[in-house]
């Protein structure tokens, strides 16, 4: 009988070429599959909530795991056999069997990121953040943020996503903070998806309203899809390393 399992994960994204599988890189999603067909010594289906670039880490990345066990096996016994079979940076924290409709994406109703900006050189976390060396105005990047929350129009804070031609840039946001915290930036961002490299262009935006090269006010012209031809803002993409996908959220009865 087919079993369908809620897996709950973290991984550090350094060495991987971001969570979906590919035919010719190292993924995460890859190297789960993987393992699992190793333990189980069957097919499986998985499906992530989110797909994070290559170098995104994830503190509670959520998948579905669909297989067709040989025996019965209580949820803990798997999750011992696939951490056993995962490498060192990649851990699954839970596992749970869920109803068979599940779905680790299309169920998902709300995603959260963090992005971590380091003002001061770290020895324990370079991997971790984004090191601005220069000085950072946390005050106006907190007067920035506090305009992300609402309906916009994100279109000048995308890639182009050649899975998605034609999708809609109209995303709403539900949060956004920014507190400073032992020298660390943390920018936390709540919506129910997101843009292609969009958390990451809001950070470098936020970072460049810090510099002082960004005023505050331009954020109400960004934020309405007016991207001035002047602004490169591709070229303010944060760097992958400080993002991190902190959780996934879902109704109460799934």
């Amino acid at each position: 009988m087919k079993r369908n399992y809620k897996l709950t994960l973290e991984y550090d994204g350094t060495r991987y070429s971001g969570w979906q599988a590919q035919a010719n890189a190292r993924t995460v999603m890859g190297d789960l599959i993987g393992s699992a067909q190793e333990f189980f010594q069957a097919g499986v289906e998985v499906m992530g909530a989110g797909r994070t670039d290559a170098g995104v880490h994830a503190a509670a990345q959520v998948a579905h795991l669909r297989v067709t066990p040989r025996e019965e096996l209580p949820p803990e016994r798997i999750l011992a056999g696939l951490n056993r079979r995962l490498p060192h940076d990649i851990a699954i924290l839970e596992i749970e069997e869920a109803p068979a409709r599940f779905h680790a994406r299309h169920d998902a109703v709300g995603r959260v990121y963090t992005y971590q900006i380091a003002t001061r050189k770290t020895a324990f976390s370079k991997k971790y953040v984004w090191w601005v060396k220069e000085t950072l105005d946390v005050e106006r990047m907190r007067e920035a943020a506090r305009k992300i929350p609402g309906r916009h129009d994100f279109v000048c804070f995308r890639a182009e996503d050649p899975s998605k031609p034609d999708g809609s840039t109209i995303v709403v946001v539900e949060s956004a903070e920014l507190d400073l915290q032992d020298g660390m930036i943390v920018f936390r961002i709540e919506a129910s998806h997101f843009l292609w490299r969009m958390v990451r262009r809001l950070a470098g935006a936020l970072v460049k309203t810090g510099l002082g090269e960004l005023p505050p006010a331009a954020w109400d012209r960004l934020l309405k899809g007016r991207c001035p031809a002047e602004w490169d803002i591709a070229a303010w993409t944060a760097p992958a390393s400080g993002l991190f996908l902190s959780e996934v959220k879902y109704r109460p009865e799934l």
